[in-house]
């Protein structure tokens, strides 16, 4: 956990199955982190993902026309600018040009993605964060204001409560570290081509709540492993037309998640 993160490098799988359809996704990132001066500090993380979506025949019989909404892919590059206004003050601001798309990539399949966010340290112990963010937490990309309060206990627990996401962490040692999160996440991917003219769909959409436990555990002094268990409140998978319009609703119903990562840093 002390490892100093200059570069890192993570591979994720995870697998979300429902009654009807089991969303499989595959994600690699790298990141780099560099103090530029004294109170600048810039990271910037390119991300790569693809989601593969498995059915069950039945949904075809209802829904024949898109029996090919089987993978999307997603790349993005989160440029992230921290400014130490004061001792206790913080400013993060970050730009995440991004493109969600079924297979074939197209420059109308670009948009830019971020966020401003000001940290302000209360105490030793306590701060909160408050800020505006363009963000794909309940799918299609909307501007929200997103908040927290941070507590660390102690030099083995702390707290975050907030807006998208909050989570409670536990270290037992330098190696073990246990957290129970909850986060409003979702994306959307831009479809190929209009299948069916009667429903006239132009983008697929994904969002959920999820809670779940997470294991992290450092393995040498630069290799990690995460485990995760969870389960995906409301979960909605939707097709939309140009004018983020419902025109389909697959009513995939909830389901658990699990998940498995690596990660390299120094």
């Amino acid at each position: 956990m002390k490892a100093q993160e200059n570069f890192s490098a993570v591979v994720n799988v995870k697998t979300e199955p429902t009654d009807k359809i089991d969303f499989n996704e595959t994600n690699i990132g790298f990141s780099f982190h560099k103090k530029v001066s004294a109170k600048n500090t810039i990271t910037n993380t390119l991300e790569y993902s693809n989601l593969k979506v498995n059915y069950e025949e039945t949904v075809f019989e209802t829904f024949a026309p898109f029996k090919d909404l089987n993978q999307f892919n997603q790349i993005q590059n989160k440029i992230k600018f921290s400014h130490e206004v004061s001792d206790k003050t913080k400013l993060n601001i970050t730009v995440t040009p991004t493109v969600n798309f079924q297979q074939n990539l197209a420059i109308s399949d670009l948009t830019v993605l971020g966020s401003f966010e000001l940290n302000q340290q209360l105490n030793p112990n306590a701060s909160i964060t408050i800020g505006a963010a363009r963000t794909t937490a309940f799918g299609d990309p909307k501007f929200m204001p997103v908040f927290s309060f941070n507590y660390k206990f102690n030099e083995q627990s702390d707290i975050s409560i907030g807006f998208p996401d909050s989570r409670i962490s536990y270290a037992n040692n330098d190696r073990n570290r246990f957290s129970v999160t909850n986060s409003f996440n979702g994306n959307y991917y831009n479809l190929d081509t209009q299948n069916d003219v009667n429903y006239n769909a132009s983008k697929a959409v994904l969002s959920q709540m999820t809670s779940a436990v997470e294991y992290e555990r450092n393995v040498t002094k630069n290799w990690f492993l995460n485990f995760k268990a969870g389960y995906d409140f409301n979960k909605k998978y939707n097709l939309i037309d140009n004018d983020n319009h419902k025109v389909y609703d697959f009513n995939t119903g909830n389901g658990y998640i699990l998940g498995i990562g690596i990660k390299y840093k120094q």
